[in-house]
């Protein structure tokens, strides 16, 4: 098991835990999700995939909320397809 399939497991579990923008950024380059970072002044981070439609925005600041977790989870959980509802 992949830092990133760890890490995305452990959100899954406990999204209250103290993540950090980097956690994101890991489990991103596992699922091969865009995580591009803030410009011209922005404080979030946009998260895309070329199989969706929407776009996720995460807040940089630490901690990450658990809501901004539940929603990376599931946002992954409905690119990826049914083979990683697990």
């Amino acid at each position: 098991m992949s830092q990133g399939e760890k890490l995305f497991a452990a959100m899954a579990l406990n999204p209250k835990a103290d993540w950090r923008i980097g956690d994101v950024e890991t489990v991103c380059r596992h699922f091969d999700i865009t995580c591009k970072p803030p410009s011209g002044g922005g404080s979030h981070y946009t998260l895309s995939h070329p199989t969706a439609v929407e776009i996720l925005t995460i807040p940089a600041r630490r901690p990450i909320k658990p809501v901004y977790i539940r929603q990376l989870v599931t946002y992954i959980k409905r690119v990826m397809g049914p083979a990683n509802d697990g």
